[in-house]
């Protein structure tokens, strides 16, 4: 069946800011075939294409002239199992929620992503920026991704290594990016618990839980969601996408200079240097908790998390990104850091 291309849609139910911006062709696809069937449309082929997930990490600035697609491609299953390693091979379709995998894998007893519960979005979208937090990336876990190439219709299958993933990062947003859509992500995941608790937060939470001993993974993801909820606002509740901004990773010197200054600078090793929160710049740069606009304020930083930028309501997409350059400007005059948005500006 050929799926509908409408026109003229709005996207606010499509993007979790919740800005009221529209599409001039809109259409959904639940398989590779209708995806290709969509891309031989001559209204598809003659526009820019948006390949749209769950809308959580995007910030539209003004109507999209061209056509959006939405991914809506499901299934999850396990594909093989290695029993002398102990592995699983499991596939998740593009258009499933990542934290939908997470809690199947959890069911299946499997362990590898539990640190990445409660991420918003979907599988198709978590490779294209190496999702990650509290101590795990998709690339620990992930093996391998399949896709459709937009220009010929033809499917790819992309290992580890050719999608390049670095910090946020993978060749989908670079020499790639708008080239392919993501329709199936398999990850290899252990049978043997192996929580990572590198990350201090959890083991503070997990003992906040009253959880003892060695925690499983659905310890570790009860901890997880629990710390996300208490920092980060429900985007079905306050408009926002999340982490705003990636950690900047500056040199040991820098890092060095600033921490004479600042002693309560917090720094993480990497290779090359070290992460600085971004978070931490952004509050101690005063902007926590601001609002801007009409009344008690349309849109601003949340009062818990600086990191995330919000729209309280009635705020436009174009407002959002001018709070946003104020604030890079105001950590780079202050600290000598650039900040660097994790959300895509369209």
């Amino acid at each position: 069946m050929m799926p509908t291309l409408e026109e003229n849609v709005s996207l606010r139910p499509y993007n979790t800011f919740g800005l009221d911006v529209r599409a001039r062709y809109f259409a959904r696809f639940a398989s590779a075939d209708e995806l290709r069937a969509l891309l031989q449309l001559p209204q598809v082929q003659a526009a820019e294409k948006l390949i749209l997930g769950g809308g959580s990490n995007l910030l539209f600035t003004q109507d999209f002239a061209g056509v959006v697609l939405k991914n809506e491609i499901r299934g999850l299953e396990i594909i093989s199992e290695d029993g002398d390693a102990q592995t699983a091979l499991v596939r998740a379709g593009a258009g499933e929620s990542w934290h939908g995998l997470v809690e199947y894998t959890l069911d299946q007893q499997l362990s590898g992503i539990e640190n990445l519960s409660l991420i918003p979005g979907t599988v198709g979208a978590a490779p294209l920026q190496n999702i990650g937090a509290y101590g795990a990336e998709l690339r620990d876990t992930f093996d391998h991704l399949e896709a459709v190439e937009i220009a010929t219709g033809e499917g790819r299958v992309f290992s580890a290594g050719e999608c390049g993933f670095g910090y946020r990062e993978s060749v989908f947003k670079n020499v790639l990016k708008s080239q392919f859509v993501v329709t199936a992500v398999v990850l290899r995941l252990h049978r043997q618990a192996r929580p990572n608790l590198q990350y201090g937060a959890i083991a503070d939470t997990l003992a906040e839980l009253g959880i003892e001993g060695e925690p499983t993974p659905q310890d570790v993801s009860r901890a997880v969601v629990h710390i996300r909820r208490s920092k980060l606002p429900d985007p079905a509740e306050i408009g926002n996408a999340g982490s705003f901004f990636k950690n900047p990773e500056i040199s040991q010197a820098r890092f060095d200079h600033l921490k004479s200054q600042y002693p309560d600078l917090p720094g993480y090793p990497v290779p090359g240097g070290v992460k600085v929160p971004a978070g931490w710049l952004i509050e101690r740069a005063g902007w926590k908790g601001l609002r801007r606009g009409p009344g008690e304020g349309t849109h601003g930083v949340h009062a818990r998390q600086a990191l995330v930028l919000v729209n309280h309501g009635g705020a436009t997409g174009s407002e959002v990104r001018q709070l946003a350059e104020e604030i890079i400007s105001s950590v780079r005059q202050q600290f000598g850091i650039d900040l660097h948005p994790e959300v895509n500006i369209l």
